[in-house]
């Protein structure tokens, strides 16, 4: 399978779900898309034949407000009918808009900012506890890191050597109310999170190969957990929502699908 153009696909299918559901924070799905599609179709043990395995991997997507991009995968991996979905953000669906863990695949409820680090260091934890192989993933957006709570997560991994714990931060360096360093400024990303004891790693987070690369190096590494600082492109893909805090959370309009459509069909055809 080409990552790169399953990415391009999925990325189409989060636009649609968006414009059809009326609702949705389209900027921060897109910049996170090419994570999750790695995790997803290559370098995570789950699929919908392996929602009980003790043995699975876990995942949790801290930044919960972004579940269209997690949603839209788990439709196109066969955890539950892809025509359920069209019931997004409708009454009484339960595909509401974060996690909800009364869908298959979805780990855990999540989107109370600042929450996912200390749930995702809490399976790790027992996964050791366990004897189980299994690894844990946990994606946190570079804005929630100003919630005090990730930092408590932060400084346990280290503490309990979860080297089976890997977390990215989506690094697209824009929040609902500006630029991360106007609201509550970060830089730099490596240096906090080194100086908390984990393996760090800095990329290009829209980057297939170099994403791919980091997971497996995550692997690799033993004593510590490894933190990814991905440095992504909010609203990755669709030219005229790039770097954009106004997408955060927008819903585009008919003509706005359209010309997204079309440059994410070329931009596929360029593969």
């Amino acid at each position: 399978m080409d990552l790169r153009a399953k990415a391009i696909d999925i990325r189409k299918d989060i636009v649609n779900l968006i414009y059809h559901a009326g609702t949705g924070h389209i900027g921060g799905d897109l910049s996170v898309t090419d994570i999750l599609v790695d995790l997803y179709y290559k370098q995570m043990n789950v699929g919908p034949d392996k929602v009980q395995d003790p043995e699975r991997d876990r995942f949790v997507l801290s930044k919960g407000h972004c579940v269209e991009a997690l949603y839209t995968i788990l439709a196109d991996k066969g955890f539950f009918p892809k025509e359920e979905l069209q019931t997004y953000s409708q009454y009484l669906s339960k595909f509401i808009g974060h996690p909800n863990n009364k869908i298959a695949g979805v780990e855990v409820n999540s989107g109370s900012l600042g929450h996912g680090l200390a749930v995702g260091v809490g399976m790790a934890l027992a996964a050791k506890m366990d004897q189980r192989a299994y690894r844990t993933y946990v994606v946190l957006g570079d804005g929630e890191c100003d919630e005090g709570s990730v930092w408590e997560g932060a400084m346990a991994g280290p503490q309990y050597g979860l080297d089976n714990l890997t977390v990215f931060v989506d690094r697209n360096r824009l929040q609902i109310s500006g630029t991360t360093e106007e609201v509550m400024g970060q830089d730099s990303a490596e240096e906090r999170w080194a100086s908390f004891g984990w393996n760090v790693l800095s990329i290009p987070g829209n980057d297939m190969d170099a994403i791919d690369a980091a997971v497996d190096l995550a692997k690799r590494t033993k004593g510590k957990p490894t933190v990814i600082i991905a440095n992504t492109t909010k609203g990755c893909g669709v030219s005229f929502m790039e770097n954009q805090a106004g997408w955060h959370h927008k819903v585009p309009t008919a003509d706005q699908v359209a010309t997204a459509m079309k440059e994410l069909d070329e931009r596929k055809a360029a593969l």
